[in-house]
């Protein structure tokens, strides 16, 4: 499924669903934050719990996204769209 990235003030943005049983818990937040970490742009990920940092897997678990929570993550910098469309397959490819 491709992923559609639009423009934002703050950046480039991407919506997602997350399609994880259990919701982002340990293990799906930490290959997350993995994969955000290998880009130099700024990445957060907002849901209806509040705004976290893509980088820090204790950020991520702070938001207790549950199960089928929409998620959008916010990319700024020179690596912003490679980010964006990196973590929304690393995403689907979580899909329990």
């Amino acid at each position: 499924m491709p992923h559609s990235i639009r423009e934002t003030p703050r950046g480039l943005a991407l919506n997602l669903i997350l399609n994880l049983r259990g919701g982002l818990h340990s293990r799906p937040a930490a290959r997350l934050a993995k994969a955000a970490r290998r880009y130099s742009s700024d990445i957060r990920c907002i849901t209806e719990t509040g705004e976290a940092d893509a980088k820090s897997m204790l950020d991520l678990l702070s938001l207790a996204p549950g199960a089928n929570a929409q998620v959008l993550l916010l990319a700024n910098g020179e690596d912003a769209r490679e980010a964006l469309l990196d973590l929304g397959a690393v995403l689907a490819d979580m899909q329990e």
